[in-house]
């Protein structure tokens, strides 16, 4: 297994604060319900941002509907360490919302963001 660097834009930053993987950004989710895989338990995952190519047949609406199929498709993509589809599939109903919601944001374009906050 490769190990992932991870460091963070502020070494200060609090937990969900700015997160870089392999020059991306990332946010860190804590899961509510662990995720064991071969003696292994995850009970956190990185979760990047989206590049062009990890959209690649996806429909962008679908993902900012939160539609499960099109989340479920991409968090194998995106998710640090890599959660399988079957691992995907088996997940917590509220880990898979957190993570919709999180995907919806980091394709918020942030002057939309940014105006919503005001």
């Amino acid at each position: 297994m490769t190990a992932v660097q991870t460091t963070t834009t502020d070494t200060a930053a609090p937990a969900g604060g700015p997160i870089l993987i392999n020059g991306r950004k990332a946010v860190h989710i804590p899961l509510e319900t662990a995720i064991e895989r071969k003696g292994e338990t995850i009970t956190a995952v990185h979760l990047m941002k989206p590049l062009a190519g990890d959209l690649r047949g996806m429909l962008l609406a679908e993902l900012l509907q939160y539609k499960t199929d099109a989340v479920m498709k991409l968090l194998p993509r995106i998710t640090v360490p890599t959660i399988t589809e079957p691992e995907v599939s088996n997940m917590d109903t509220a880990d898979l919302v957190t993570m919709a919601m999180e995907v919806a944001a980091f394709l918020t374009p942030k002057a939309v963001l940014e105006s919503l906050q005001q």
